[in-house]
This record gives structure tokens, sequence and C-alpha cells, in this order.
């Protein structure tokens, strides 16, 4: 359980301990991971697994306590500054978003996959953000998360006819990430400055707690769901839905055996009627 020391990811790890599976909990602060590992009879490891190094030695410790590794849940993040943007972010800051969202999942995925696919089995569940979308401002977590969005649907297609899936959770819940002034004045300037509808903001004010984004996470790493892998769903509060997977829209169409290619103005005109 990748960042399952607080939040969202404690959440869910007391909530598939509950139901009887062995769980390794990880986060980058000990003390938090080993009252969170306590707290659930859990196995406690502390690191970032965007070091290769924490990844495979986290997996390696799942096997040896539990005998298998079946289950790997990625909830690891963080937020980027606030007020920051294409205009102002640096790029180690950039870098560091990156590695914190991206490399995690990564390198998790890598670590653990081989273990799966050699018995045959496995369920992998990833955390990305609606903040993918680019409405929430930013800059490395949209980007970060977007990108945990495609390798998870690489993975999920990669690695089906072994028997092991790849989803993703959207979640929308209250930690200590969506809290405080400073996090309420950066929801509402996004709204103020329109990239915020009135309906999203207000759900980024009233969160419910992560317990009611927990569920969705142990179904989808559960037998229920053996025949879904490579989707993106949201859990936010009471609402469960799914981003669907983007296909093409018809704009135009030539035949390039016997036709030139389009010309600006003709690209302008059928783009402009789309």
């Amino acid at each position: 359980m990748v960042g399952g020391s607080r939040g969202i990811g404690l959440a869910v790890a007391e909530l598939l301990a509950a139901q009887g599976a062995g769980v390794v909990v990880n986060g980058r602060d000990l003390g938090a991971a080993t009252a969170a590992a306590e707290s659930i009879s859990g196995i406690a490891y502390a690191g970032s697994p965007a070091d290769p190094d924490v990844a495979d030695a986290l997996v390696d410790t799942c096997a040896a306590e539990f005998g298998r590794v079946d289950i790997l849940v990625n909830c690891a993040g963080t937020a980027e500054p606030a007020g920051s943007s294409i205009l102002s972010v640096t790029s180690a800051e950039f870098r560091d978003l990156l590695d914190a969202h991206l490399g995690t999942v990564f390198e998790t995925c890598r670590a653990a996959a081989p273990r799966m696919v050699a018995q045959g089995s496995g369920a992998i569940v990833n955390t990305s953000s609606f903040a993918f979308l680019g409405d929430y401002g930013g800059s490395g977590y949209p980007a970060g998360k977007g990108a945990v969005n495609a390798l998870t649907m690489a993975i999920a297609a990669e690695l089906s006819e072994h028997g092991v899936r790849a989803n993703v959770v959207c979640p929308g819940a209250r930690t200590r990430l969506s809290t405080g002034s400073d996090y309420e004045q950066q929801i509402t300037d996004l709204n103020r400055r329109g990239l915020l509808d009135d309906v999203s903001m207000q759900g980024a004010l009233d969160a419910a707690p992560p317990e009611y984004v927990a569920p969705t996470y142990a179904y989808l790493v559960s037998d229920a769901a053996r025949d879904v892998t490579g989707r993106i769903f949201i859990a936010a509060g009471g609402f469960i839905g799914e981003f669907a997977r983007p296909t093409p829209g018809f704009i135009g169409y030539r035949d390039h055996h016997g036709a030139p290619p389009w010309t600006v103005e003709e690209l302008h005109e059928s783009i402009s009627k789309a």
C-alpha cells in the first residue's frame, strides 16, 4: 500500500486489512508508516518508492511476509506549490512532481509486475486526479497524473494476457492536502479565473472523508472485478463515475493516394465547423 500512512491510502489500507488482506504500509515518514501498520496489524516499510531500490525492497518485503504479491495500490502524491503554473514553476520543481507521481507508479509497477505475471494473477490500482484535465492549474501535478493514466492503460493492455489487471481511481476526498486556508484560496482563485466551474469548486471545498473513496479501491482489487481492467474511475463522496476512453471524433478525410495534403485554409474551415 504505497502512500498508506495517511489520508486516502490509510483508509484503503484499513479496509483491505478488515477484509483479510495482509498489508505492507509504505510512507516516507517512518513514524507515520509504523503507526498505520500497527493499527491494522500490517507491516511498515518507509521510504520513497520513486527510488527503484525502495520499490524493489517494498515488493520483496510483501512477498517475504505474505508469500505472494496479489495487490499493488499506489496512493502516494504531493501537492504542487500554491500558485504554481507554467509561468512560475522551475525545472527542478517540475521534475520533483513527476518523480513523486509518475516515478513512484512506474517503479512499483515495474517491481511488482513480474511477480504477478509469474503467478498468473494480480491487481494494480493507481491513483490519478481530476487535475489531469488541467482545470486545477499547475503543471507538474497534472502532467504527472495524466502520465499515470497513460502508463496504467499501457500496463493493463500489456499484462491482460497474463491475468494481471490495472485500473485508475481519480478520488475526491478531504485530506491534509485538500484542507486549510491556502487550499481554499487556491480553489476559489481557480473559480474566479474561470478554470474551475461552480460545481467543481463546491465539490472541492466540501469533499467527503477518505472512507467514502476506499471501497472503490477495494472493489477493483477484488475477485468481483476480475474482468475490469484498463479503466479510469472517479470516486468522490457518494459519486462513482468513469472517464470514457478517448476516441477521435471525425473532422475530415481525404485519400492521400489521390489527393494533396490539406491546406491551412482547408483545415481552418473544417476545424472551425467541428
